[in-house]
Parts: structure tokens; sequence; C-alpha cells
């Protein structure tokens, strides 16, 4: 997922573009990915006829696996690289799901508000400054309707002195003002100052690189 810190300027995924072709083998590899989106998805609970977003979609893994379990739904993946758009048109195409890819930033989100009944996010929020987070968070508020969800996977406050060590090299790669929210366990208390209630801190994964954390919050 790119990174996005100001209206017009960006990172792309593993920091630098001539790496996003190997997106997905890396996440893949070192992030337990199968088993942290699968649990998203399911805390989730899609259904037919929800509109659905996915959040900095990236190559689009997450945004063709909810469509792929639940084709009655209306799947939209936004991200700030048109090069990693492309990754993730091509493989809607060759799998047959119809989504619709647009490239947007978190900050300012193309939409009308109360449009969206879910909204999704994988690998997202550590790369955004403090401010970029509360911006984001607010416009996802937005854009969800009323009762609408939205529901997170990423970094967490590690689960050990192990997984906290792993998260340095994180910390390195992305940076400690943006990932500083994430290992304090602060994304609930950000996602409560946008407006949210309901806010959950779901199922915790240790990785290679430190702990992944489920979150959910209601508009």
């Amino acid at each position: 997922m790119s990174e996005e810190n100001s209206s017009d300027k960006f990172v792309p995924a593993l920091g630098f573009s001539w790496l996003t072709r190997i997106y997905d083998p890396v996440v893949g590899l070192t992030t337990r990915e199968q088993r942290f989106k699968s649990a998203l998805l399911a805390q989730a609970g899609l259904a037919a006829p929800m509109e659905v977003l996915d959040l900095a979609c990236g190559t689009g893994t997450l945004a063709i696996r909810a469509k792929r379990q639940h084709p009655g739904c209306e799947i939209t993946g936004i991200d700030a690289d048109d090069r990693i758009l492309k990754i993730a048109r091509g493989k809607a195409k060759k799998e047959g799901q119809a989504i619709n890819f647009q490239q947007g930033f978190s900050t300012k989100l193309p939409f009308r508000d109360r449009h969206f009944d879910r909204v999704l996010s994988s690998l997202f929020f550590h790369h955004l400054l403090p401010d970029a987070k509360q911006l984001t968070f607010r416009e996802v508020h937005r854009v969800l309707k009323p009762g609408g969800q939205l529901h997170i996977a990423d970094w967490g406050k590690p689960g050990s002195f192990l997984m906290r060590g792993l998260f340095y090299f994180i910390q390195l790669l992305d940076g400690f003002d943006n990932t500083r929210d994430n290992v304090q366990g602060r994304l609930p208390e950000l996602m409560r100052q946008a407006g949210f209630r309901n806010v959950t801190t779901g199922r915790e994964f240790s990785t290679m690189f430190g702990t992944m954390t489920l979150y959910s919050g209601q508009k």
C-alpha cells in the first residue's frame, strides 16, 4: 500500500517504484497474509448488496478476495499509486472479477458522504504521519453510511519483547514518526477521536516483523 502524507505526494509500496512488482511475494512471505486477511474479511461480515471500499488497496489482493467471496457486493479499491493500480486491474481482469479501481488520496476521498457500508484497510495506517492518520479516519467516517463499519489490519502494540524487537525493522523502513501510534496501540483512540463508536481490538497475529492486529469501529 502506498505511503501517503499530503494531498499530492506519496511514497510507493516498499519505498521505491521498482520494488512494487515484488510487493505481493514480500508481503505474503513476511506477514502471514492469507491468515490475517481471511480473519479481516470474516470480521467485516460482508453481505450482498453492500458497497465496500478497500482503502489503499495496493495490488488488489484484499479487494479481489472480497469480491470472490461476496460476488453480490460492489467493491471499490482506491490507492494513490497509479502503477500499483495497474497491477491490481490486471490481477482482477485475470480472475474475471469486476472491481472499480481508482486513483485517489485517503485524506481527500473522492466519494460522496454516506456512500459505503464497509471500509477495509490492510497494512496502510502505519505509513501515515499522525496528522494524515487523523484526516484519513475523519474521511472514512464521512464516506461511511450511518451504521457502516471500518475494519483494519495493521501493525499493533507488540505482544511480546520479541515482537517489539522485530518491529524495529518496520520502523527503520517506514519511519518512526509514522509508526509510533501503531506501536503504542493508539489506533483505537484515534478512531474514537474521529467519531467512531463501538471501537474494538480483534485478533492478533505474530509475524516476522511484529504483531499484526485487527481493529473495527462503527459510524
